[in-house]
């Protein structure tokens, strides 16, 4: 399968043999079908209940929402992606199938993603890894082994925050997944303009716009809604906003700079990144196979999943991607 480390010939913690492509990943049939079914059909019960809100160094907030605690010692950290929040099925299954193998578990949501809008002019995006690190950080009082679960725009937070740290990773993180990650930001934004990806730009610029709209009333006369309507692409969207609002010099600057692509090779934990091969958003620079000889660093591309999509009956409704990351982590935990 291209892109995947032979079953026998990988790092240790390999577990190709392990954890198979289910059969069932070409049912239904297409890319856009194994995304947008799942995200729209599939029903999870909310596991992480809990909501605590933590201050930023900057003074602002995030809210972290926790599953019930066992004192197990062992927590998974779930970072969701785009427009998405901590109840989304994908990270509320993930965080069930981490509760069954026994750890505690904690999703956080991105700045201005938990129903409020976070306080001042800064954004989310993705590149926002000092976020992730005050949520490990504070996490790090409690737990002393910690996994990173991240998806899409979550994922590339995740093994750039893992990348940017090198050697100077925190040692309680035992390990990492990171699923459908559009980890070099300009070749994805420039996918995604295509008239075949219209329908995912108009659902994540829905949202965005919203969002500035509260900035332009918290911040009158520093965001303007000019033009805000007729954009259509990310080029324009993170030119006119994401870019000026959290310190890059323009779109170009951002994707190059929060890309994790560029750092892969720098993660000194055992981090797993899955892309299917048959993912709309991804175009061919989001398979990094020429990082995967790094020892640490493991690239996995199946043929089907879509984005985020990664479905398989299995038992209690487990998709393939939570027993892929409960499998590649639980194995990493066990040899810290």
């Amino acid at each position: 399968m291209p892109g995947r480390t032979p079953a026998g010939d990988g790092p240790p913690g390999d577990l190709s043999r392990a954890v198979r492509e289910p059969s069932v990943f070409p049912f239904p049939p297409g890319g856009h079908l194994q995304t947008i079914l799942p995200a729209i059909l599939r029903r999870v019960s909310v596991v992480t209940r809990t909501r605590e809100r933590i201050a930023t160094p900057d003074g602002d907030f995030l809210d972290l929402d926790w599953a019930e605690r066992t004192g197990c010692g062992r927590l998974v950290i779930l970072t969701h992606g785009l427009e998405g929040s901590s109840s989304n099925a994908c990270v509320q299954g993930m965080a069930a199938a981490f509760r069954r193998a026994g750890w505690d578990a904690l999703a956080w949501n991105l700045r201005g993603c938990s129903g409020e809008p976070n306080r001042l002019l800064r954004s989310y995006h993705s590149g926002s890894t000092d976020d992730l690190g005050a949520v490990i950080a504070h996490a790090a009082q409690t737990y002393d082994r910690i996994a990173l679960v991240g998806f899409s725009l979550g994922g590339n937070i995740t093994l750039k925050y893992l990348g940017d740290a090198g050697e100077a990773v925190d040692a309680r993180i035992v390990g990492a997944a990171a699923f459908s990650v559009p980890c070099d930001l300009a070749s994805s934004a420039r996918h995604l303009e295509s008239p075949a990806n219209r329908i995912y730009m108009r659902h994540f610029l829905c949202g965005l716009r919203k969002k500035i709209r509260d900035k332009a009333r918290m911040f009158p006369g520093w965001v303007s809604e000019e033009g805000l309507c007729q954009m259509r692409t990310f080029r324009e969207f993170d030119g006119a906003y994401t870019a000026p609002m959290n310190g890059f010099l323009s779109a170009e600057d951002y994707w190059e700079r929060a890309s994790s692509r560029p750092v892969l090779g720098r993660i000194r934990v055992p981090a797993l990144l899955v892309n299917a091969r048959n993912d709309p958003f991804l175009p061919p620079e989001c398979y990094p196979e020429d990082a995967a000889g790094s020892g640490h660093f493991q690239m996995e591309a199946p043929r089907h999943g879509g984005h985020i999509g990664f479905f398989a009956l299995a038992r209690h409704g487990e998709f393939w991607s939570e027993s892929r990351a409960v499998a590649f982590i639980g194995r990493m935990a066990e040899r810290s």
